[in-house]
């Protein structure tokens, strides 16, 4: 199961970057949590910009591969075998995450316009990151 939610984690760095990381340390606790929560709102509210680069530009993609990497090392253990495993798990959850995202966000943005496809993109990351680091 620990290695599923590495790759859901994953895909959730892949949507937002910054929102797996966050759900993952608000629950350890600590300050890092916080601080990457704010981050991560701060990273909610100019995903609506127009002016924001695609996902899938190399620095977006490789934040994101990066976040899933590390999320998905951290939930599996660090510290155990299992953790290589999860970070490539973590990455692919990424990679998925980062181009699935924007092919379903594109044909939501021409259903029911940029901002709603945004706010619901916004909800499943952060329901799945909830799901995944409250179990």
């Amino acid at each position: 199961m620990t290695l599923i939610f590495a790759f859901v984690l994953g895909l959730v760095a892949g949507l937002r970057s910054l929102t797996a990381p966050a759900a993952l340390f608000l629950v350890r606790g600590g300050t890092i949590g916080i601080v990457l929560a704010v981050l991560a709102v701060a990273e909610l509210i100019a995903d609506m910009l127009p002016q924001i680069p695609s996902r899938t530009s190399p620095p977006a993609l490789i934040a994101r591969i990066l976040s899933g990497g590390i999320v998905g090392w951290f939930i599996t253990g660090a510290n155990s075998s299992f953790g290589v495993v999860g970070a490539l798990l973590g990455v692919v959850g990424a990679l998925v995450g980062a181009y699935g995202g924007r092919t379903v966000r594109i044909a939501a943005i021409e259903r029911i316009g940029a901002v709603p496809a945004a706010l619901v993109e916004d909800v499943v990351a952060i329901a799945l990151a909830a799901l995944v680091v409250t179990r």
